[in-house]
């Protein structure tokens, strides 16, 4: 799957996929193809974190 690599379209991509068609990041992650750890260590060096209650990074 062709993401975004700047962090800060890749987490505006992601949220609004979760949003739209995931009820999970595990889900989206599964579907994608794609590391959750990678993802979260990504995102969290621009102090972006995953919360599953509300199913985004904030």
């Amino acid at each position: 799957m062709n993401i975004p690599k700047d962090p800060m379209m890749l987490v505006s991509y992601l949220n609004t996929q979760l949003r739209d068609f995931y009820p999970s990041l595990t889900d989206l992650c599964k579907t994608m193809d794609l590391s959750e750890d990678e993802i979260c260590a990504k995102l969290a060096a621009i102090d972006y974190h995953y919360e599953p209650e509300r199913n985004q990074f904030v």
